[in-house]
């Protein structure tokens, strides 16, 4: 499946950008998890890391890390960097839902 395969669902699609160096986004991977415990199957939760995905973070001028960007029918609905409370990221998902 492609990036756009992935992006363009009808449910919210959150992709975190991140690095397996990056400290911010280890603790951003526990406050994902939480987040998906929060809004179950309203939405898609997927990591892409930036190393291996150059392309891809550059298209969406992905800067710095963590960043969360939240698609909803392949557009971008919200998007934010740094480490972002799991109850903002729910109030986001559950706008976009």
């Amino acid at each position: 499946m492609t990036f756009e395969e992935i992006i363009n669902k009808d449910k919210p699609v959150l992709i975190d950008f991140y690095a397996d160096w990056c400290g911010p986004c280890k603790t951003m991977a526990v406050i994902l998890k939480e987040t998906k415990q929060r809004v179950g199957e309203a939405a898609t939760i997927v990591k892409i890391d930036v190393d291996k995905n150059q392309r891809i973070a550059s298209d969406y001028q992905v800067s710095s890390i963590p960043t969360l960007i939240l698609f909803k029918n392949g557009e971008v609905f919200w998007r934010q960097s740094g480490v972002v409370p799991a109850s903002e990221i729910e109030k986001m998902i559950r706008k976009a839902s």
